[in-house]
């Protein structure tokens, strides 16, 4: 039953179940020891990949543990798109030291790896087993995440997505019980991404924004999250592109994006995301740069539906009135204008993708979980129609 609010605003009824403490601003990696033993952790796994080491993330990491004496072990060998294999050599370590808390920094990877690890250490089976919502039956250790690029907002979530090592089929495991207990969103480190990272996290970020405000299970809180993040990337990420040591502009893109993962967590995703996988899995295209090929057109095809949500995010940038008739468009024009400015890619044709195995991929994109929340429903004919949209520059 909907209610009413003084100002006449029509309220939706929605269910909002926040796990994840959040600790925001520069240098509070510093206070990763304290949050850890104050959650009672002594043996920590932490689950990383070289290159974050490489770039001197761990030291304050490993630092502030010490001084709070907590036993940390590192496992480092996550790979990009962690698979079974990955979260396979993650369980064999976590299982010889008997660890008791779970530390994730880095991207995404590093942050899916870890919630696998933990499945599997805490409830046993495979990760095909937790494939879907809600299949643990144990609870899982703490786990705190250290994010070091402005992205995937996984820390925000309670789903791990790991990729079968034999299909190359990506799973995507969620359970509440595998949500963070904390996130440390520190933007000093993510000085360090160089402009090609953070121009592809920060698309990812803002397609999660513009996405999950307008997915067929958007709710008032969701959609609180998602035009708060639109807010703050579309501010921040010209500014990142034109000066990457800019603070500021860099945390207010960790923030965002953190703030966009908290809306996927409660809105989930829509087509755009159904339509990259196939292409990270058949071209190897990284999973943000891919988006970026593909979200102006989702938007171009969402408008028909939701053209008003659209409105509301092209004149929080101050691209038109919230009424506008052609916000939609500005919008998707802003979005492949950002996409343009960052060097990246704009067609299909660029990225080497076949057009005969259009049809194939549309096939493929159209069992993706995420295409079922899309605002406009999408089928094979749909999705291959959108690709087609992307396959060669635009003029």
């Amino acid at each position: 039953m909907m209610s009413t609010s003084s100002n006449g605003e029509v309220l939706d009824p929605f269910d909002y179940d926040p796990r994840t403490r959040v600790v925001f601003g520069p240098g509070v990696v510093r206070r990763l020891g304290e949050l850890v033993a104050g959650y009672g952790g002594k043996h920590a796994l932490l689950v990383t990949d070289h290159g974050i080491e490489a770039a001197g993330h761990l030291a304050p990491c490993l630092a502030s543990l010490q001084d709070h004496g907590i036993e940390t072990v590192v496992f480092r060998d996550v790979q990009p798109n962690p698979t079974t294999d990955d979260v396979a050599r993650g369980l064999a370590v976590a299982r010889h030291k008997q660890i008791d808390f779970f530390i994730a920094v880095g991207g995404g990877s590093a942050m899916d790896c870890a919630k696998g690890i933990n499945f599997l250490l805490t409830n046993g089976g495979e990760m095909r087993d937790y494939w879907g919502v809600g299949k643990a039956h144990s609870p899982l250790l703490p786990l705190i995440a250290v994010p070091t690029t402005a992205g995937t907002g996984s820390e925000a979530q309670s789903f791990a997505l790991i990729a079968d090592a034999m299909t190359h089929r990506k799973m995507a495991c969620g359970d509440k019980k595998a949500a963070c207990c904390a996130a440390l969103l520190d933007p000093e480190l993510t000085l360090s991404m160089p402009v090609g990272v953070t121009a592809a996290t920060g698309i990812d970020a803002i397609s999660h924004a513009v996405e999950s405000f307008v997915t067929t299970k958007r709710n008032p809180i969701s959609q609180v999250f998602s035009r708060r993040a639109w807010k703050l990337l579309s501010t921040g990420f010209p500014a990142v592109i034109a000066d990457r040591s800019n603070v500021q502009a860099r945390g207010a893109m960790l923030l965002g994006a953190h703030m966009a993962g908290a809306a996927i967590e409660n809105s989930m995703l829509g087509a755009t995301h159904a339509l990259a996988n196939p292409l990270t899995a058949h071209y190897d295209i990284t999973h943000g740069l891919a988006i970026g090929l593909m979200l102006p057109h989702v938007v171009r095809y969402n408008s028909q539906v939701v053209a008003s949500l659209y409105g509301r995010l092209a004149a929080d940038s101050a691209l038109c009135a919230v009424d506008d008739p052609q916000a939609s468009e500005l919008l998707a024009n802003r979005i492949a204008e950002w996409v343009r400015m960052a060097g990246c890619p704009t067609s299909l044709q660029e990225c080497g993708v076949d057009r005969d195995r259009l049809p194939q991929l549309a096939e493929e994109a159209a069992q993706q979980w995420t295409g079922t929340f899309n605002p406009r429903p999408v089928a094979a004919t749909q999705l291959e129609e959108l690709y087609r949209c992307a396959y060669e520059p635009a003029v």
